[in-house]
């Protein structure tokens, strides 16, 4: 099975978010190694919790720092960008990294409306909800396919990393994402880890699929939130950090990611919330458990790959999280290899 990773760049309690940077580059690497296939990092705006605001530039430090995995963006918030910048920054990072950058878009906004709105530069009114309008534009630049009569058709050419150019994706959890990746002819990825019933959008795209210069036949992955530990208590107790975490997230506050000893002290003080997870799908437990789930959810969505996401506190058990799947399905470890 395809396994690649989602990083949401998680800031520890009591840790830095320059911290959570060097681990996210740390983790690449040793996902690289392992023999993940791909390596994405995501973005979100004003959080105490996460530190990928600017995928873009996390990706150029990760470019360096790795050798062949493929890297991308999981994914950038088109909303709140003009389609040229965005094909700049990526085709740049092409040219830097051939044959490796994956542009990963979404429609959502990262971060709460007022900074939503703060990211805007024209704040005289809300930005457009003209998403299927600047997904076309981004395209042509990147495919130099704008119509000659478009104002901007002769920026195409201008690229800085031309002939690369990256490889584009969908990502969402809508009814709407999977229309426009089907309608374009893109691969799409679906977060199972915010819609835990997402498994209709992957056939509707499926459904709909229309080939296109980018693929000849639809591409499915699933993003799971994923923690495997040596078992399943271990796993449990990890996990309640995140739960933590998204429990004051429901509650309107952002919280940097507490130590498992405080979620569960925390947890048991709240027992309205201690068995919630909004409707979220969690695999956690030892290999053989993880490994049950993550099979049971590929199936369940048909997915021709599996993106795996946590947020735990110590980044030690992270590594070990991606280590112990990694095991379980025999990936390659590449330093072996060599």
């Amino acid at each position: 099975m395809r396994l690649s990773v989602l990083d949401q760049s998680p800031i520890p309690a009591g840790a830095s978010g320059g911290t959570a940077l060097a681990n996210s580059i740390d983790l690449a690497r040793l996902s690289e190694r392992l023999g993940y296939h791909r390596y994405w990092v995501a973005e979100h705006h004003s959080s105490p919790a996460l530190a990928g605001a600017a995928p873009e530039v996390l990706l150029a430090a990760i470019g360096a720092a790795t050798s062949h995995i493929r890297i991308g963006s999981g994914g950038i918030m088109l909303p709140h960008y003009s389609p040229l910048k965005v094909a700049e920054s990526f085709s740049l990072l092409a040219g830097l990294y051939p044959g490796r950058i994956d542009l990963g878009l979404g429609r959502a906004p990262g971060s709460d409306g007022r900074t939503a709105y703060a990211l805007q530069r024209d704040r005289r009114q809300q930005s457009p909800n003209d998403f299927p309008n600047q997904l076309a534009e981004l395209m042509g630049y990147l495919g130099d396919s704008l119509p000659a009569d478009h104002p901007f058709a002769d920026l195409a050419g201008t690229l800085p990393g031309r002939p690369e150019v990256p490889d584009l994706w969908l990502l969402g959890s809508s009814p709407d994402s999977a229309g426009w990746a089907a309608e374009v002819g893109l691969p799409y990825c679906v977060a199972d880890f915010i819609n835990g019933n997402g498994a209709p959008l992957a056939d509707r795209y499926r459904a709909a699929f229309q080939p296109s210069a980018h693929l000849a036949a639809p591409y499915t992955m699933t993003a799971l939130w994923t923690v495997c530990a040596d078992s399943d208590a271990e796993a449990e107790r990890l996990a309640s950090s995140a739960r933590m975490m998204m429990a004051h997230l429901l509650m309107g506050r952002s919280i940097p990611v507490p130590t498992p000893e405080t979620a569960l002290a925390w947890l048991a003080d709240h027992s309205e919330v201690a068995s919630t997870r909004a409707g979220r799908r969690v695999i956690a437990g030892s290999p053989a458990t993880v490994k049950r789930g993550i099979e049971a959810a590929v199936a369940e969505y048909g997915a021709d790959e599996a993106m795996l996401v946590n947020i735990l506190h110590d980044h030690g058990a992270r590594r070990r999280s991606y280590e112990l799947v990694a095991d379980a399905f025999g990936l390659t470890d590449t330093r072996a290899a060599a």
